[in-house]
């Protein structure tokens, strides 16, 4: 059930509005003023908080500073016999959700209460989610090799230095990236991820810079491009060895000068992003071969970061598998599975072609076909016969 504080010196309000919101099926506590009213929020978790502005001892909008401190996350709407229309600014601006005059309107407050309870569980989402995407991208790893790259990143991350991560495929570049960004002074803005090698290269330019209606036959409208839309935050070019050398040059240009023009337009356009590259190619050699340019690649490569491959981090393997058994297990809806000791030396004896990301699959397949422990037999079973012998 729902638990709603009201804050009002005056006993009847407290009264009518109990009644009221208990009708509609919300547990309600009362207090009689802004001092005790911002105790009881640091104590307890209420969805939503209904305070008055004119009371003794600390007035509402003192009570709302205090209860932001406490828990910002709960909605708080203002209500008061006595508003002007600065008192009502000044209250959305110091955090309430909305403010309400009296005499309260009934329909306008139950609207204004769902509204709230709307928001309390859109905030109560977004945790749970940024909770289950910090578990998808936490870097797991003891290896000397992951614990240079933990260190590398703490170093790095808080300036705004380009970083070029280098690795075959499914080694882990872009958990590396996104680490980087969380760690950095950007990480409450953009993270825009673009696949280089997934974008056809006549559609590129459009993607990273945007367009201008008409600018091409399906330019039906104008379009921000990743850079724009990575504005104070950060930008991942990934698989940046198959981008094209016109892009890259303005690719270039955005790096030295801090600007890019939408394709079909002169208009320059300023951009604030932090920008990392990963590759699996080796860019000297395709420097050497005409196809990356050779000034690009100094501009990238403030920083490199080698992702080591799962055959150089071997001894990763059993902290990595009870990772991704816990999270496969949970995303399926399976009672956790446990795997053996030899499960693990079988597992240790793969030669991981595909990296972290094919160890993933392999672990997935064994929860999915095995028994409550998985045992070497197992792995000899589902996951040898995929390999090379």
């Amino acid at each position: 059930m729902p638990k709603i504080l009201v804050i009002d010196d005056e006993k009847s309000i407290r009264k009518t509005l109990r009644e009221i919101l208990e009708y509609e099926n919300f547990k309600v506590d009362e207090a009689a003023d802004g001092a005790e009213g911002s105790s009881m929020a640091a104590k307890e978790n209420y969805d939503i908080i209904l305070c008055d502005i004119k009371m003794p001892k600390i007035d509402g909008m003192e009570a709302l500073d205090r209860i932001q401190k406490s828990n910002p996350d709960i909605p708080v709407i203002m209500i008061s016999g006595h508003g002007t229309i600065e008192t009502a600014v000044e209250a959305v601006k110091k955090g309430a959700f909305d403010f309400i005059a009296k005499p309260l309107d009934l329909n306008r407050l139950l609207v204004t209460i769902r509204n709230a309870m709307e928001k309390t569980t859109l905030v109560s989402d977004v945790k749970v989610l940024k909770k289950k995407i910090s578990k998808t991208y936490e870097m797991i790893g003891e290896s000397a090799a992951i614990k240079q790259i933990q260190e590398m990143i703490e170093k790095i991350a808080p300036t705004d230095a380009r970083v070029l991560i280098t690795g075959e495929n499914g080694t882990g570049k872009e958990l590396v990236a996104r680490w980087v960004h969380e760690k950095s002074n950007r990480a409450n803005n953009a993270f825009i991820e673009v696949n280089c090698a997934a974008i056809p290269s006549e559609l590129i330019e459009s993607e990273l810079f945007g367009h201008e209606k008409g600018a091409f036959t399906s330019a039906v409208a104008q379009r921000k491009g990743k850079f724009e839309l990575a504005e104070g935050g950060t930008i991942f070019l990934d698989e940046i060895g198959d981008m094209s050398l016109s892009a890259q040059a303005k690719v270039l240009r955005a790096l030295q000068e801090n600007k890019i023009t939408r394709v079909g337009s002169e208009k320059e356009v300023k951009v604030n992003v932090r920008v990392l590259a990963a590759t699996n190619k080796d860019l000297q050699k395709e420097i050497s071969k005409g196809n990356f340019r050779e000034d690009l690649y100094h501009r990238l490569s403030v920083i490199i970061i080698k992702v080591p491959s799962l055959n150089e981090r071997k001894d990763d393997i059993p902290l990595l598998v009870d990772h991704f058994g816990k999270m496969i297990c949970e995303e399926q809806g399976i009672p956790q599975k446990a795997f053996s000791k030899d499960a693990i030396k079988e597992l240790q004896k793969v030669n991981w072609t595909g990296n972290i990301r094919e160890l993933r699959n392999v672990v997935e397949r064994l929860i999915i076909l095995g028994e409550k422990t998985i045992s070497g037999k197992d792995v000899i079973t589902f996951a040898q016969p995929l390999k090379d012998k």
